[in-house]
């Protein structure tokens, strides 16, 4: 790890995934994850201005966090089909972290996604961006705590 905080479970067992699988095979679960990534709600589907974005990241990102009836955080993300990297690590997100406390968001360390194996295969400006999208999901999920 490249920090000290401990992953949460879900996160820490698809880290574990991309970090033991063959380079051809984390592409491939990267773009899996890409299809997984949920539509969003039709309430934010037909009102987009309830929509945060992400300029940092090169693709249009756009996120929003709600709490749900047992105080966890649930997680939308609106990403194109056309960025199917950056819509997988959404999905990632969406997969981990969705549903959880926002203490348990909050403790992610801010570059996990470095020890997935994943800068061998998307550039610099990719995750770059990737850190700008977990800061940005974090200062919504702190602004609605």
């Amino acid at each position: 790890m490249t920090d000290a905080a401990p992953l949460p479970e879900k996160l820490q067992q698809i880290v574990n995934l991309f970090r033991t699988a063959p380079k051809p095979l984390r592409l491939q679960a990267l773009l899996e994850y890409s299809k997984k990534l949920p539509p969003l709600p039709e309430k934010y589907a037909l009102h987009p201005e309830f929509l945060k974005p992400v300029p940092e990241c090169a693709s249009p990102f756009f996120l929003v966090t709600e709490r749900d009836e047992r105080g966890g955080v649930n997680l939308y993300f609106k990403v194109p089909e056309e960025a199917p990297t950056v819509r997988g690590y959404a999905g990632i997100l969406h997969e981990a972290l969705s549903g959880e406390a926002p203490e348990t968001i909050l403790s992610v360390p801010d570059q996990f996604y470095m020890d997935m194996g994943l800068t061998e295969l998307i550039t610099p400006m990719r995750l770059r961006g990737m850190g700008a999208i977990l800061m940005r999901l974090k200062n919504e999920v702190r602004e609605s705590a």
